[in-house]
């Protein structure tokens, strides 16, 4: 499933469509759309708005129009692609959005896991589950105090941060990938990260999701950007999908477990189940990407 940097890649790109106006619909998939539950009547709400702005929501996409507010989940395999209107459509298009140039955003799911959503856009952030998830990781106002408390519940840490309610836009992937370059190991209870960790991992995460955007993203599975270049981060992963595999820091194997039932990648000698020293020694220094601007979070 495409994580933060995958769908903040795929909203830059999208970006093109801003000031676009929508002359039609056509739902090739009614599986696709929840809200309204009548595909007719969702192609009439979106059937001549104009796109103001592409934002992001976590891993969603935010398609502001004057009235109304698109929101499209792509879930394991949706893909958007801008074409010509005169390109044959092919067996895995659900849906079609007409343009008024003469160009086609066609939506193509193979299993049919996206979802999209057309709400009113002055109520798009009180809609559900919008309107639960946790804060973005390069909100202002997530400070590693912040990002302790809301890491202090029950459950292990991976679980934590991968729960959409407590930061928004995490998946297995980055996740896996965070909590190795800190030094944190994924069955670790998230009530136990000191002020130090927590400063680590916040740091460690932006410059990590900074560098996966850079990266275009990963490619491990079906991702794909627009124009249907694969991403670069995969071949920069340390312990994401390298079972078997030395580990590049230490040269330990790479070891995969099930971790809040989830595949998850680590290295037993960079993160030791007992946690690592708070004055900072770890492995994290190795694999830090680097200070980088911060992107530009949810849009609105």
């Amino acid at each position: 499933m495409p994580e933060w940097p995958e769908v903040e890649q795929i909203r830059r790109e999208l970006a093109v469509l801003e000031g676009s106006r929508i002359a039609g619909v056509t739902v090739l998939c009614e599986r696709t759309i929840r809200t309204p539950a009548d595909p007719e009547e969702f192609a009439a709400r979106l059937a001549g708005e104009t796109w103001q702005e592409i934002g992001r929501r976590g891993k969603y996409l935010l398609f502001h129009g004057l009235r109304w507010t698109l929101i499209s989940h792509l879930r394991m395999e949706g893909r958007y692609r801008l074409v010509e209107a005169k390109t044959p459509v092919d067996e895995y298009t659900r849906v079609i959005f007409h343009l008024e140039d003469g160009k086609d955003l066609r939506y193509r799911d193979v299993r049919k896991f996206g979802t999209m959503d057309a709400v009113e856009r002055r109520q798009w952030e009180v809609f559900p589950p919008i309107a639960s998830l946790g804060p973005e990781p390069f909100d202002p106002q997530l400070t590693p105090e912040v990002l302790r408390r809301r890491l202090s519940g029950k459950g292990r840490i991976k679980g934590l941060l991968l729960n959409q309610r407590v930061i928004a836009g995490l998946g297995n992937i980055y996740v896996d990938e965070v909590l190795f370059r800190t030094g944190i190991h994924p069955e670790r209870p998230g009530r136990s990260l000191t002020p130090a960790e927590a400063e680590r991992l916040l740091a460690q995460m932006r410059a990590l999701l900074q560098e996966a955007l850079v990266a275009g993203g990963a490619t491990v599975r079906s991702y794909v950007r627009s124009d249907g270049r694969p991403g670069l981060m995969q071949e920069h992963l340390f312990v994401y999908g390298r079972t078997g595999q030395p580990c590049r820091v230490c040269g330990h194997s790479i070891e995969r477990r099930v971790v809040a039932g989830r595949g998850t990648h680590i290295c037993p000698v960079c993160q030791p189940e007992g946690g690592i020293e708070a004055d900072g020694t770890g492995r994290e220094a190795e694999a830090r990407g680097g200070d980088k601007p911060a992107p530009r979070g949810m849009g609105a």
